[in-house]
């Protein structure tokens, strides 16, 4: 492998022979332009003669020359070279601290070439010094600024060198690093591995970025697996640490959680994610971020049936993502632009870029849920082409496509309970074990705090079904009512008040249901006194009328109008059921979100969250 510049090449890649020759050539140029070749001037130019003139040279020795030969003769005049420029640059750059190694290869991070002299002095002081710690840091850095290909060689460095030094903080670290590289190319199940032992080390460490960094990465398994309420949770821990020292990690955790967001079906949540995570993009200075942000509001709003946005928004990222590094959300993109094509009638637009995320398939097994989808689309589009046997292929890559994610999925959710939930109840458990150690009745008190430990947890998961089970019995029993209420018209009894007349109770009952009728009750500003006005009744009359036929006080019986009419609403308009809680509070005349979600609960018995979940649930 040769760097130059920003470009990486791999001789074994290139098919072309003129290409490498013209490689060679400038590689040469700049090794004796750079060198004090002025030892061998005349060998240096014979090379540069042989390259420049081609394969055949008129020289009688030289004559017969071939690709092979100038290739000896490149490495030859490299290490001709090599003396001299380890003297004078890398000896040199050797005897400079690591912060100033650090802060230069910080400073040429985009470019390879400059870059180089600065990591490898690192690691070469490193290694000089035996010093484990700057050994690991000098192979992360190198990690970073290598092609994929050859990042995990510089990850294995990072472990075996990490692993001398016994250290469970550097050794956590690298592990953790080495399952970045694996989650990067995709392989999930090796990431999960390295994540968990990771995870064992810098557990028993005081290191709280590690830590958390961590806790991204278990979260990311997470999410890949489904489990969007426990990624949020991990997300929102990571956010909150992350904000106040991380600007990079903390637009990274921002990022994820409005994607757990949009699979959870919570599109108004996700587009405010993302909405702030643009704003702090521009905050803190890292415009590069804005392009995920985009790239998820992209995909959101496919899911708000939005589909020209959804295209315009991931057309404008695709080009910024780097096919080699961001495949996954490249290959993604190409997903929801198809979807959106197919769900606009235009199948044959749709149809190329499924063909883009097979492709990434079949060349980096990448997959995921909801990618697999293509394949039957492409079953359904070929299906009704006629086409028998593309048909039959796409059955088969549907069909590998199911197996990968089978066994990928059994493997991690097999483990990930087991690895990482049930250890981290564990770790806590011997947290409490060592503190209790100190105390006079240890045995007592630990067995104590384990069982109400597992107690509540058995009670949470208890209380969360329950919670379930008796919310779906709510909503079931709510809406059996609303039915039986549009069947039964509302006849007041008849019965007098003692102390008002029949007249004036029938009077107000009138204006009572025209009021209801015209739905002035949505007005934000009703009080009992301003509807006494409105009847040219008195406070105390109005009052007597509604508690006797209305059953309820005044307050009450504004605030059932106002829910009864929004779930109503919600039941009836699919595109109130994406507001966002204080619109719908808005929506039904009430003047602040917490007095909207307390009466919603009071009148309905259930959260209106839950209610409009269902709602999509049961009509989606």
């Amino acid at each position: 492998m040769w760097v130059f510049g920003k470009s990486t090449i791999d001789f074994h890649e290139i098919n072309k022979v003129f290409f490498l020759h013209y490689f060679t050539v400038i590689q040469i140029f700049t090794v004796f332009l750079n060198a004090s070749h002025r030892k061998f001037p005349h060998f240096s130019l014979l090379i540069c003669l042989c390259l420049l003139r081609g394969i055949n040279l008129k020289l009688p020795w030289i004559m017969k020359f071939k690709l092979p030969v100038l290739l000896v003769l490149f490495f030859l005049s490299k290490s001709l070279t090599a003396q001299t420029i380890s003297n004078r640059d890398a000896d040199s750059l050797i005897s400079k601290t690591y912060t100033y190694l650090d802060d230069k290869i910080y400073e040429n991070k985009n470019d390879s070439l400059k870059a180089s002299p600065y990591l490898y002095a690192y690691l070469h002081k490193a290694k000089k010094e035996k010093n484990l710690e700057e050994t690991v840091n000098a192979y992360q850095n190198l990690l970073h600024q290598s092609p994929m290909n050859l990042r995990l060689k510089y990850a294995d460095s990072m472990v075996q060198t990490a692993v001398k030094s016994r250290s469970n903080e550097l050794i956590g670290s690298a592990q953790l690093s080495k399952g970045i590289v694996y989650y990067s190319q995709k392989n999930f199940v090796k990431a999960y591995d390295y994540y968990i032992k990771a995870n064992e080390n810098i557990s028993k460490t005081e290191n709280d970025y590690l830590i958390y960094k961590t806790k991204y990465h278990i979260a990311q398994i997470k999410f890949y697996l489904g489990f969007y309420d426990e990624a949020i949770s991990l997300f929102n821990d990571c956010i909150e640490y992350f904000k106040k020292n991380q600007a990079r990690p903390y637009l990274n955790s921002l990022h994820s959680l409005g994607v757990c967001y949009n699979m959870t079906g919570d599109y108004s949540k996700c587009s405010e994610t993302n909405a702030l995570g643009i704003k702090e993009c521009e905050r803190l200075n890292i415009p590069e971020m804005e392009l995920f942000f985009k790239h998820s509001e992209g995909i959101n709003q496919y899911f708000l049936n939005n589909y020209h946005t959804s295209i315009e928004l991931l057309q404008e990222v695709m080009p910024q993502l780097n096919s080699m590094t961001e495949f996954a959300n490249e290959s993604i993109a190409n997903f929801y632009i198809g979807k959106n094509y197919w769900k606009l009638l235009q199948p044959a637009k749709a149809v190329p870029y499924f063909k883009k995320v097979e492709k990434v398939f079949i060349e980096k097994g990448y997959i995921r849920p909801d990618l697999r989808e293509v394949f039957e689309l492409m079953i359904k589009y070929y299906k009704k082409e006629n086409n028998l046997k593309s048909q039959l292929y796409y059955i088969d890559q549907l069909l590998k496509a199911d197996s990968i994610l089978i066994d990928t999925n059994k493997y991690l959710m097999g483990k990930i309970h087991k690895e990482y939930d049930t250890k981290e109840i564990m770790l806590e458990k011997e947290k409490i074990q060592k503190q209790l150690i100190l105390q006079k009745y240890y045995d007592v008190i630990l067995i104590g705090i384990v069982v109400i430990l597992f107690s509540a947890v058995l009670l949470g998961t208890f209380n969360h079904f329950e919670n379930k089970k008796r919310n779906k019995l709510k909503y079931d029993a709510l809406l059996e009512k609303i039915e039986k209420k549009k069947v039964q018209k509302h006849i007041p009894e008849r019965f007098q008040i003692s102390d008002i007349s029949e007249d004036a109770v029938q009077s107000i009952l009138r204006q009572l249901e025209k009021f209801e009728k015209d739905r002035k009750f949505l007005d934000k500003d009703l009080t009992l006194g301003s509807l006494t006005a409105a009847f040219n009744s008195n406070s105390k009359y109005l009052s007597k009328v509604i508690y006797s036929f209305r059953e309820k006080g005044f307050v009450d019986y504004i605030n059932d109008l106002k829910i009864d009419y929004l779930i109503d609403l919600l039941r009836n308009s699919k595109l109130h059921r994406n507001y966002t809680i204080s619109s719908l509070g808005e929506e039904a005349g009430f003047s602040s979100t917490p007095r909207f979600t307390n009466a919603f609960q009071s009148r309905a018995g259930i959260s209106v969250s839950y209610f409009i979940k269902q709602l999509k649930k049961d009509n989606p």
